[in-house]
């Protein structure tokens, strides 16, 4: 009995493991980012990771405003505060990068997480902003002339705004695979070695796949 019980468990084991390469191998979908935050670093930088490694997944990286989330009635917008506006410079970046230059956006898009959460770098600083580019071969300039035009915070908007509107998305990151958004975490980097990247997002999307009847599951402390 105890025999049979290992095999069926071994077997259903590579069940799921085929079900993950299969999604890792198929799978297109998008995921929110607002540099501020660790939690979405650590999701891009798997996300990022796999991409590297391999995986063929078809990205689609979303800027969103946590700013605009924390607006209280009567208050202008996050996007026309001046003052608020220019938390969004890095984002206005990423995306400019993103849609002009995109064989450059995975390094600049590592690298704006980098300077903000490994060397506690202000993103609203130009000059921060500059240097992040720079070193990874973009024109800064070129990136600043775009922003200046107004165009790619106008973008920045419109994509914040549509995902709040089609998927009551409130934060980052966010996956939105087949219809759905999910929030979710990941406590770990990729460097820290817990577990490789591509299983890691692969699972994080079998379970949004496959499994529409968890609706949430949070540990109630975490480990250290």
């Amino acid at each position: 009995m105890l025999k049979r019980s290992g095999i069926l468990g071994i077997s259903g084991m590579s069940a799921h493991l085929q079900t993950l390469a299969m999604v890792m191998k198929t799978t297109s979908f998008s995921v929110t980012f607002d540099y501020r935050c660790p939690f979405a670093r650590n999701v891009n930088e798997h996300i990022v990771a796999g991409l590297q490694a391999g995986a063929t997944w078809e990205v689609t990286f979303l800027p969103f405003n946590l700013d605009e989330t924390h607006v209280e009635e009567g208050e202008p917008s996050a996007f026309e505060d001046p003052v608020k506006v220019t938390n969004t410079l890095a984002l206005q970046a990423g995306v400019v990068v993103r849609d002009t230059l995109p064989d450059k956006f995975l390094d600049v898009h590592l690298g704006l997480f980098r300077a903000r959460h490994d060397e506690s770098r202000d993103l609203r600083d130009k000059e921060v902003i500059g240097s992040v580019l720079e070193s990874c071969g973009v024109d800064a300039a070129g990136v600043f002339d775009a922003m200046d035009e107004g165009w790619p915070l106008e973008r920045v908007r419109q994509e914040h705004e549509k995902v709040v509107n089609d998927y009551q998305v409130f934060g980052v990151p966010t996956f939105i695979l087949n219809d759905c958004a999910v929030f979710v975490r990941l406590m770990n980097r990729p460097k820290d070695g817990v577990r490789d990247p591509k299983e890691a997002v692969g699972f994080i999307l079998d379970l949004i796949a496959n499994n529409p009847d968890i609706n949430e599951l949070k540990h109630t402390t975490i480990s250290h």
